[in-house]
């Protein structure tokens, strides 16, 4: 039997955008339950009490939560229900290095509309400005208007790709 090939149908945008806002959901429990570890652990009393040991931590126990979840068939239970896969060029699933390292590479966009948000908020003096805080995760999705593929950024970078699930493979003609 011929080993099937990838298929490169990429899901759409808006699918991929109601994936991350179930995703959202998800990982409230996720960092709401690593936080709560870690201030029982720590006996902090006080949101701001070790609040960069704290950051640490979700940073890393949110990684954990979604290296799992890739490792095995390249899906969240989000990309699940949306019926999105990861997998890399040939189809397959993407190395544990690869996935930490797209892990690592979801987080500069993000982070630097963080920046302009915090910098717009500051030079203009409306503290109403930090608002614009929550479409900060959303900048990921900038990239995907100049990719031919409309893939993201870091998937680009590291060779790696959202799939439609239902279509992931089919056999050669």
């Amino acid at each position: 039997m011929p080993k099937p090939t990838p298929l490169t149908t990429t899901p759409s945008r808006l699918r991929r955008f109601a994936c991350m806002m179930y995703e959202g959901v998800l990982l409230f429990g996720v960092v709401f339950l690593a936080s709560y570890l870690f201030d029982t652990l720590t006996q902090s009393r006080d949101a701001l009490m070790l609040r960069h040991g704290r950051q640490a931590i979700v940073f890393i126990a949110a990684g954990i939560y979604f290296i799992m979840c890739w490792r095995g068939r390249g899906q969240t239970l989000p990309m699940k229900t949306w019926n999105i896969q990861l997998v890399d060029r040939n189809g397959a699933s993407p190395s544990t290095q690869r996935l930490i390292l797209r892990y690592i590479l979801l987080w500069p966009l993000p982070l630097f509309a963080a920046l302009l948000v915090l910098g717009a908020s500051r030079l203009t003096g409306y503290s109403s400005t930090d608002l614009l805080i929550v479409f900060a995760p959303f900048s990921i999705f900038i990239w995907t208007w100049f990719d031919p593929e409309q893939q993201f950024l870091h998937d680009r970078l590291l060779g790696t790709r959202l799939a439609d699930a239902k279509q992931a493979f089919r056999p050669p003609v």
